[in-house]
């Protein structure tokens, strides 16, 4: 009896040491434990009044930052449609247009930056393609705030 309980203890221990070595699943779009909002329906702000603009550089970030949580709370799509900015709250509605181009994308805001006095914004793969700028990866830009977000500061 005695061999019988050690066995079935010992089997529950190596058990529970499997389990626990498993992988730990990366940060991911498809993973619904995590806030997934719905991107804002955008079409409205098309002709929207402009409360603030600024020109400057834009880049754009990819890879690295795929599937991680956002200042914001949301998981980060490089294909999606989206911008980090130093100061704008997360929520801010923002056109941005490429100046060599005349390009341009309605976005929300959704994370931070670092300030850098040689950038003004942060641009997802997804509005990188849609500025025409994947190419030269920087590019001058004109940010207008079509709607001040409600989001954290």
């Amino acid at each position: 009896m005695i061999q019988k309980t050690l066995f079935l203890l010992s089997c529950s221990v190596l058990l529970t040491l499997f389990t626990a070595c498993g992988s730990t699943p990366r940060f991911a779009s498809r993973d619904s434990r995590f806030n997934r909002a719905e991107p804002p329906e955008l079409t409205p702000y098309k002709d929207a009044a402009v409360l603030e603009t600024v020109t400057g550089t834009a880049s754009y970030y990819a890879d690295k930052y795929n599937g991680l949580i956002t200042y914001s709370g949301e998981v980060y799509d490089m294909n999606g449609l989206s911008a980090a900015h130093p100061k704008y709250q997360m929520g801010t509605i923002i056109r941005v247009t490429n100046l060599s181009n005349d390009k341009s994308v309605i976005i929300p805001v959704n994370d931070r930056m670092p300030f850098r006095p040689d950038r003004i914004i942060d641009l997802s793969l997804g509005c990188a393609r849609e500025l025409d700028m994947v190419n030269v990866g920087i590019t001058e830009v004109k940010v207008e705030v079509l709607e001040w977000g409600k989001g954290k500061k």
